[in-house]
């Protein structure tokens, strides 16, 4: 008989929809920030699961630690400098994982030294375990997003550094790049030093939290 840790099976959905949902509304948003409108008219900037959320990719995040949401469209025709626009919005994606996760661990270290007897209760162990979660994941699912492979975020921002015509062409991705990825993660080429960034910047976080909270 198989033993289902329910609570931290809810804990780890709920931690992967909202990491997901909030990448991909800060892509729309920042899009329209600067100017383009698209993401907006299609309902996108939004904390609705539903709107962003590719269940699909869900179930291969939580199975294979390997997965993805519905990309937010935008149109990078409606912005000043289309490539700085470009490397703007893709930036905003992993840059609200990492806000996120700073979130939890500041709310996480809150209750564990200012409400202990709460987080001892059933709903504070759930909600502190909720939080641990989703701050470890997001760490790891901006880390990703900023690996410099298309259509990873990354590979937009790294390669602002080409001549436009490369640029353009490089983002667009091709089924060689996605080859090199899933190979990239097939191989466990990524884990270590995926894992010794978010362990870092998880200490990172840490310690900020503990330094604005006095302790």
């Amino acid at each position: 008989m198989f033993n289902i840790d329910l609570e931290g099976l809810l804990s780890l959905v709920i931690a992967v929809v909202l990491a997901m949902s909030i990448h991909e509304m800060a892509h729309g948003l920042v899009s329209y920030w600067l100017g383009d409108p698209t993401a907006k008219m299609q309902g996108r900037i939004s904390l609705n699961p539903f709107a962003h959320v590719d269940w699909l990719g869900v179930l291969c995040l939580l199975l294979f630690h390997f997965g993805w949401a519905k990309p937010v469209p935008i149109d990078a025709s409606y912005y000043k400098d289309r490539k700085t626009g470009i490397i703007w919005t893709s930036f905003a994606g992993p840059l609200a994982n990492f806000l996120l996760a700073f979130i939890c661990v500041f709310i996480y270290i809150l209750l564990i030294v200012f409400l202990p007897q709460f987080v001892y209760s059933g709903i504070g162990s759930f909600i502190v375990s909720t939080l641990s979660t989703s701050a470890t994941l997001n760490v790891g699912f901006g880390l990703f997003n900023l690996i410099p492979v298309p259509p990873l975020d990354g590979s937009k921002i790294l390669f602002a550094f080409l001549p436009d015509e490369r640029y353009y062409r490089f983002i667009e991705g091709s089924p060689f790049f996605m080859l090199v990825l899933i190979l990239l993660i097939y191989m466990n080429v990524l884990n270590v030093p995926l894992a010794m960034l978010q362990n870092n910047i998880l200490q990172f976080f840490i310690n900020i939290s503990s330094m604005i909270l006095g302790l």
